[in-house]
């Protein structure tokens, strides 16, 4: 079976190209390797992977539908896992409208694209971002989810309800995944463990937004990509599905293993919250168990070791690299 990923060579989507292939399906790996942080990271991240005979890689932008076009015509994938996209709530701040471009218009490409090329599952890389400040904890699916507080969370809410609008018009099966914080091996360098592991190794500040005590629920990356894989072999008519952790951590005690872990002591530095910064995300995973039978395995103590071991093992090029 072939399985189109999108953003196949980012932080998620390599880790499940490289599962996809563990396991026998044919991949296609749709990646315009743009510099929202330096493309060498991501062509690092699927290296190792290039010369799989069943690894396909397109390099083509998802807006773009004379290309996207072309790859649905010539690789005829029967599964899309749609994981590309203009990720981060910060950044999302400064370039809203390639925002909307991006998650917004390529989603609705590869819906067209694979309502009219018969695709008969299609799995959407959503986010935790879509539950704003006001959501009750644990967060649960069936929350409105209609006060997002940055443009990225907007897009990604969007996204879901293009989605169910496909699903309803022309019947092709959904699963919006939620992701909650992860983290772990290949993670994208403006993500904060990844930040805050760099900043100190250099002895530069981390900068912490606000007094530190916000909880996120980080969930390491091999859960994700658990959830993704079950997803894939649970075809649903439509559903969204929340994976994180269930277990939410003070930002300051991920400083805190970091330091342990890297065996140096942070320079910590204290800015403002960002208006677009909840104080708390946590998933409520029970749907996800009971559905997938997802049951996250890595908890953060364990999860940032893992980091750091690949961390200091990419140090000597990631140490040089404009992020």
């Amino acid at each position: 079976m072939t399985v189109m990923v999108t953003g196949g060579a980012g932080f998620i989507g390599s880790h499940v190209v490289e599962r996809l292939l563990d396991e026998g399906y044919d991949v296609v790996c749709v990646d315009n390797f743009d510099d929202f942080y330096n493309p060498k990271m991501k062509r690092r991240n699927i290296s190792h992977i290039l010369k799989r005979g069943n690894f396909h890689l397109v390099e083509a932008d998802i807006r773009d539908i004379a290309s996207m076009t072309e790859a649905f015509e010539r690789y005829r994938p029967k599964r899309v896992i749609h994981l590309a996209a203009l990720a981060g709530v910060v950044p999302s701040l400064q370039r809203p409208l390639d925002y909307n471009s991006v998650n917004i218009t390529g989603t609705w490409v590869l819906l067209e694209l694979s309502c009219k090329f018969s695709v008969e599952q299609f799995i959407f890389g959503s986010s935790s971002s879509v539950y704003g400040a006001s959501s009750k904890a644990p967060f649960r699916e069936d929350d409105p989810a209609v006060e997002p507080i940055s443009p990225y969370g907007a897009t990604k809410r969007m996204g879901e309800i293009l989605c169910y609008t496909y699903h309803h018009i022309y019947g092709i099966p959904i699963t919006s995944l939620r992701f909650f914080t992860v983290y772990g091996p290949r993670q994208r360098p403006d993500l904060a463990i990844h930040k805050f592991a760099r900043r100190i190794m250099l002895a530069q500040p981390v900068p912490i937004y606000g007094d530190g005590s916000s909880l996120r629920d980080y969930t390491y990356i091999d859960d994700i990509v658990d959830g993704v894989m079950a997803s894939l072999k649970n075809e649903f008519e439509f559903e969204i599905i929340n994976l994180g952790c269930a277990r939410p951590v003070v930002l300051m005690d991920v400083v805190r293993l970091l330091e342990e872990c890297l065996k140096v002591k942070a320079k910590i530095e204290f800015h403002p919250m960002p208006p677009c910064d909840p104080p708390l995300t946590h998933a409520d995973i029970s749907k996800a168990q009971k559905l997938l039978g997802y049951q996250p395995k890595v908890q953060i103590e364990d999860g940032i070791k893992m980091f750091v071991d690949w961390f200091m093992s990419e140090w000597d090029w990631l140490k040089d690299e404009t992020m």
